[in-house]
């Protein structure tokens, strides 16, 4: 079965290279808005698994079709396409309920990935049967390899643990399964293995997976790195859950966190992880070393009533 796609762009030249790259998978399929408005109108007609919008259009913009969606349908997930220049409006739309978001200096090398990663999230989500509210917490530890597959294994474990305790909707879910999912790789990539952030950059834009592939695998047979593991701790409740990440690297400076400006967080999709998780998540901490980070999310329930 066909995912629906729903591009949405006020430019026809960019409407078309974003369908040009997501029709190559042949199981979506690809229909194109102008602005928020004519989405909306789409959004009834062909009921679409995702949405894929940029910020900046006439009639309704972005912001106010994130908003929209997330009232009006929150099982829907929605990704952010940004200009540099949008830095504002596009933490306001992740604050607002996006799942996820992509530079467009980065486009080429990251929206297939991040487009086939909350689909595949969101149609997990949708075709698990729930479990129902009779677990009351939910506490344990992994010891995870530096294998893809088998951190997004344990991320979609996470959200069908949470999908049992009715925590969050699906597009909730979907974009802790994102800050989470973020984390492992940070974890992974710049933490156990020590791939730095040009080096991964230069080789996700050749746009070939068996060169990440090739590089993983290169680094994890290195003597010290062939034994390290992350550490992750998951506790949760009905009313909120916290996971700590931590590898065995050599860690990162806590100073590069705390002298980041906001308004620097998506110029240019530098250190996306980072932002994406501080974004997605209520609370962020690291430890003095660099190689821990703990991560806390209210229930949407619980979050509203700490705002009102």
């Amino acid at each position: 079965m066909k995912s629906t796609i729903l591009v949405v762009d006020d430019s026809p030249i960019e409407r078309l290279l974003v369908e040009s790259m997501l029709i190559r998978n042949p199981n979506y399929r690809i229909v194109l808005a102008t602005n928020g408005k004519e989405a909306v109108e789409k959004i009834i007609a062909e009921s679409p698994n995702l949405v894929v919008t940029d910020l900046l259009m006439p009639e309704m913009d972005g912001l106010e079709l994130v908003r929209y969606v997330r009232r009006q349908y929150p099982e829907l997930p929605v990704i952010l396409m940004t200009a540099y220049g949008d830095e504002t409006t596009a933490f306001e739309s992740l604050d607002a309920g996006a799942a996820s978001y992509v530079p467009k200096s980065r486009r080429a090398e990251r929206l297939v990935e991040t487009v086939d990663r909350v689909v595949g999230h969101a149609m997990v989500q949708r075709n698990r049967q729930r479990l129902g509210q009779c677990m009351l917490d939910y506490n344990c530890r992994f010891w995870l390899e530096n294998d893809l597959p088998l951190l997004r294994t344990f991320v979609d474990h996470v959200q069908q643990i949470m999908a049992d305790q009715a925590f969050g909707d699906t597009v909730e879910r979907i974009r802790i399964g994102e800050a989470l999912e973020e984390s492992l790789l940070n974890a992974m990539y710049h933490g156990n293995l020590e791939i730095d952030e040009h080096e991964l950059s230069k080789v996700r834009a050749e746009l070939d997976d068996q060169l990440l592939r090739r590089l993983v695998d290169e680094r994890r047979r290195a003597p010290h790195i062939r034994d390290r593991r992350i550490l992750v701790v998951v506790h949760l409740t009905p009313t909120d859950v916290r996971f700590v990440i931590r590898d065995q690297g050599r860690g990162f400076s806590k100073q590069f966190v705390a002298n980041r400006k906001t308004a620097d967080r998506f110029e240019q999709g530098h250190h996306r992880g980072l932002t994406l998780i501080e974004s997605l998540m209520d609370e962020v901490s690291y430890n003095s070393h660099g190689n821990e980070m703990t991560m806390h999310k209210h229930s949407p329930s619980v979050a509203k009533e700490m705002k009102a």
